[in-house]
């Protein structure tokens, strides 16, 4: 091999190495994609297990509630046992018990985000296996424990899942003001337009729940659901909002659930579950005057009130 040929093997060499380079890289991404693909195709052709059924009819929802001898369970573990209760319209009920009796759960089958079983669960008398889904999510304004945000505004937060001209900016404000979250919107530079990262992560635990609360209330649900959507503000805060959503729960079918006696006193009735089954039901006062469950779980809060007072 001659110098001259050794130097041109060497320059078509030095050639060669960047595309091939960019052709493992461009290989690497289409298999990537590939296997990314497969899984999207998956999601798109799943069949949701909650579907409307046939023959479902059109309901003017007024926000009447019924339990009527629900029993649900998770595979072979029960976790709901032969649970009756009677919610009216326009009433706040609230649901006390401790971790795992089975609050959420009976939450999740209101809209059906489980199906409940056949004839168990009733809005304004009707199944609700038999009311179209858009119709039954549309009446219920949920906020679960751990509400989900989007990388988006404040704004476009509170307002999603609005329709029509719900998503005004003054109603985005009055529903942001109810939840008591205008206070600390009007500490953030850029007020309703600030970007709160993927899941609200420039946000407190308390300011996501407020969003989320402020999220349902824009849509003027008939039923309002509140799963522990006040455990992560203060006491003060809490009894602030509680206030400001006095107005609010008058004019529709309200459901609380939370581990603070505090939340739940002013409620018209009070569910105490234990062990998946309704062991207690009455007003505040009833519960704590016979001295069961209900009337421990508040002292105990008494006491823990007067230690962190002292």
């Amino acid at each position: 091999m001659t110098v001259g040929a050794l130097v041109a093997f060497n320059a078509y060499l030095m050639m060669l190495s960047w595309p091939m380079i960019a052709f493992g890289w461009v290989t690497n991404l289409i298999q990537r994609g590939m296997a990314s693909w497969k899984r999207m195709i998956e999601v798109f052709d799943a069949e949701p297990t909650v579907a409307d059924r046939k023959g479902a009819r059109q309901v003017d929802m007024v926000g009447a509630i019924e339990f009527r001898n629900l029993t649900f369970s998770y595979g072979d573990q029960v976790i709901l046992r032969d649970v009756s209760a009677v919610l009216p319209a326009g009433t706040t009920t609230a649901i006390v018990g401790a971790t795992g009796a089975g609050k959420s759960t009976l939450l999740n089958l209101l809209p059906r985000l489980q199906d409940p079983p056949p004839g168990t669960v009733f809005i304004d008398g009707v199944d609700v296996r038999e009311i179209p889904l858009e119709v039954l999510r549309g009446a219920i304004g949920f906020v679960p424990q751990e509400p989900f945000l989007f990388s988006a505004t404040l704004a476009q937060n509170i307002a999603f899942g609005a329709r029509g001209d719900q998503d005004q900016p003054e109603r985005v404000e009055q529903a942001a003001s109810t939840a008591r979250l205008d206070k600390d919107i009007a500490d953030f530079p850029r007020g309703y337009e600030t970007m709160i990262g993927e899941r609200g992560i420039t946000l407190s635990g308390g300011q996501k729940q407020r969003t989320a609360i402020a999220r349902a209330l824009i849509v003027d649900p008939r039923i309002l659901v509140l799963d522990d959507a006040l455990s992560a503000v203060d006491t003060y805060t809490e009894e602030e909002i509680l206030a400001r959503l006095g107005g609010v729960m008058r004019e529709r079918t309200s459901i609380i659930v939370s581990h603070r006696v505090s939340t739940v006193r002013g409620a018209d009735q009070i569910l105490v579950l234990d062990g998946g089954r309704i062991s207690e039901r009455g007003t505040h006062d009833e519960l704590v005057s016979r001295n069961c469950l209900y009337a421990e779980l508040y002292r105990k809060q008494l006491l823990e009130e007067e230690l962190e007072a002292s």
